[in-house]
């Protein structure tokens, strides 16, 4: 493994460690108070600090996802490295893509 991939992959871990906390924290709260989607939705629009918070994550988890797809696909399958390399980079894109959509359908008025 590529010595800049392991730091990126580790640091995009160390991120999504508080992230995936404090989203967990959120679905509690919100299933014991008993909203519903409208409830949530009317408190996360137009919100900077959702949009920033879960913004942050997607990135995290688009970056973190595509370079451990890259190492599966180069210890497990018979694609050479390069060929896993642009697999794993369009797919880490549709994560990061598919993310911002939630994010913007989550947050934007």
């Amino acid at each position: 493994m590529n010595v800049g991939l392991y730091v990126w992959q580790r640091a995009t871990a160390a991120l999504m460690v508080p992230l995936v906390l404090v989203h967990v924290v959120v679905i509690f709260y919100a299933t014991r108070k008993g909203m519903t989607a409208a409830d949530i939705l009317a408190r996360t629009r137009g919100s900077i600090a959702w949009a920033s918070f879960y913004g942050a994550f997607v990135v995290a988890v688009a970056i973190h996802a595509g370079i451990g797809v890259r190492n599966v696909l180069t210890e497990w399958s018979p694609l050479k490295e390069r060929s896993a390399s642009i697999f794993a980079s369009a797919f880490g894109l549709l994560l990061l893509l598919l993310g911002v959509r939630a994010v913007a359908a989550v947050v934007l008025p």
